[in-house]
């Protein structure tokens, strides 16, 4: 019981934040519940399916094809299947997370990996068409070239930044996580 109060923690404090919440101001603590509902619920949808997905890459995916496509010696051909899985990918943003753990169990590039995380952001294909769409091919197109090579620039200068120690670390930590 101990173990399970101490890893929720967070979650209970925000529960009781949102109970007093309630008692001091009615409505906004109804707002806030509807909201927290809401985030739920939309979890709930995409959560199991990408799950289900990376399981699936686990499975029949073998480690040496990811390196070979996306690994340290994959060089332009990492790069763009980083950019094209990333922005073909659907979803809000911490579904790509799991994504990246189960990359660096197969042995992913760090910079692939930065690369698919900032495609999923900003460069995804319905967003480019709703901007098609909504704001004009000029814009689109604008932005799409200004996001390519900064999440290029972005990648590599974490890379830079970082020391294998710690990106080692943080393969180490993905292992460690079971999905």
């Amino acid at each position: 019981m101990r173990n399970l109060l101490k890893r929720y923690r967070v979650f209970l404090a925000v529960l009781g934040a949102l109970l007093i919440l309630s008692l001091m101001n009615r409505e906004l603590g109804k707002e806030a519940f509807g909201i927290a509902a809401f985030s739920l619920k939309e979890m709930l949808l995409v959560i199991p399916p990408v799950f289900i997905l990376l399981g699936l890459l686990d499975v029949w995916v073998p480690r040496e094809t990811m390196i070979k496509y996306m690994g340290e010696g994959s060089g332009l051909r990492g790069i763009l299947l980083a950019f094209f899985i990333g922005s073909a990918a659907a979803g809000p943003l911490y579904g790509a997370f799991p994504v990246a753990g189960v990359f660096m169990k197969k042995g992913v590039k760090f910079s692939n990996i930065l690369i698919f995380i900032g495609a999923w952001s900003t460069t995804k294909i319905p967003m480019l068409l709703f901007e098609y769409a909504a704001l004009g091919y000029r814009f689109a197109l604008t932005r799409l070239l200004v996001d390519i090579p900064g999440i290029i620039l972005i990648a590599y200068a974490s890379v830079k930044l970082l020391s294998k120690q710690e990106v080692s670390e943080i393969y180490q930590n993905a292992e460690s996580i079971s999905m």
